[in-house]
């Protein structure tokens, strides 16, 4: 939950970075109350608390944890739980209509909120989702924010590659049912088992001793068709995948470095205004001394 308030980078490091850097309010209980949130030794209380938490979710699937301690095991969810909701609630009173501004903010309070949901009858089934609170040690860690925020940058450059990756499948997957349905029903029988199989194949699960070789006994010429499918999708289209990622992130560093480096900058500017002021100050008393001598 440190997304929006912890010791994260400067400048663009996570989409609730902003809200740190508007001042907290002059003096009184929100002041105060802010200055917490926002300290790193409350942030990294928090992350404790996270990582604590994933470790009691963790041994709650052991029987035999939770016969040796598992009424202190359900102590200590219940304790953490209550400390989120009350960070939660502080952060509602602080920023107020700042607070949904923040995704890091809205995802906390999602994962917060299915926590509080009762798991009994027909919604039992959202016990299994408590784990969902170890993701806030996502947004509680700002190298993890850079991460997701480089991938969700990276979303929009994918478009095409999913598109050409859809056509080169959809082709592949007709000419493997056209060529090797007859003779291998299970693997090539109809389009939706076949584009199954050519996914398996891309993969390089057993590709060679469950697929390819016994495809090749009836159709020795088989590895004319495969070769070139492995090399433009396992080789080609998924390393496309990666240069866009690659790249997405490369271009999130260079943009907290550039506004680092302008922060760098208004602040050294801000330095010698401030220092020009003193010393027209310093000039104007110097002439008032002089004033008063000469009388």
């Amino acid at each position: 939950m440190d997304a929006m308030n912890g010791p994260g980078p400067r400048g663009g490091g996570a989409p609730g970075d902003d809200l740190r850097r508007i001042p907290p309010p002059q003096g009184g209980l929100l002041g105060k109350l802010q200055a917490l949130l926002e300290s790193a030794g409350f942030q990294r209380t928090i992350t404790v608390l996270i990582v604590v938490n994933a470790v009691t979710l963790g041994l709650e699937t052991s029987a035999e944890a939770r016969d040796a301690a598992g009424p202190l095991l359900t102590l200590l969810d219940r304790a953490i739980l209550s400390v989120f909701v009350l960070e939660l609630l502080a952060k509602l009173v602080v920023y107020r209509t700042r607070f949904h501004k923040d995704p890091w903010n809205l995802f906390d309070f999602v994962v917060i909120g299915i926590a509080l949901v009762p798991a009994t009858g027909t919604l039992s089934v959202l016990r299994a989702l408590r784990v969902l609170r170890v993701l806030r040690l996502v947004s509680a860690v700002p190298s993890m924010r850079r991460v997701v925020t480089a991938l969700l940058y990276a979303i929009p450059g994918m478009g095409s590659i999913i598109a050409l990756m859809t056509l080169i499948y959809y082709v592949f997957a007709v000419m493997a049912t056209n060529l090797f349905g007859a003779s291998e029903p299970e693997l090539f029988g109809d389009l939706a088992g076949s584009a199954f199989t050519l996914f398996q194949i891309m993969t390089l699960e057993g590709w060679a001793a469950e697929i390819v070789r016994p495809v090749m006994e009836a159709h020795p010429y088989a590895w004319a068709f495969f070769v070139p499918f492995m090399l433009v999708t396992t080789f080609t289209v998924l390393n496309l995948f990666i240069g866009i990622i690659v790249d997405a992130m490369q271009r999130q560093h260079q943009a907290d470095r550039d506004e680092e480096h302008a922060e760098e900058v208004e602040f050294v500017r801000e330095g010698r205004s401030s220092r020009a002021e003193i010393l027209t100050e310093i000039k104007a008393l110097r002439r008032e001394v002089a004033a008063l001598k000469l009388r």
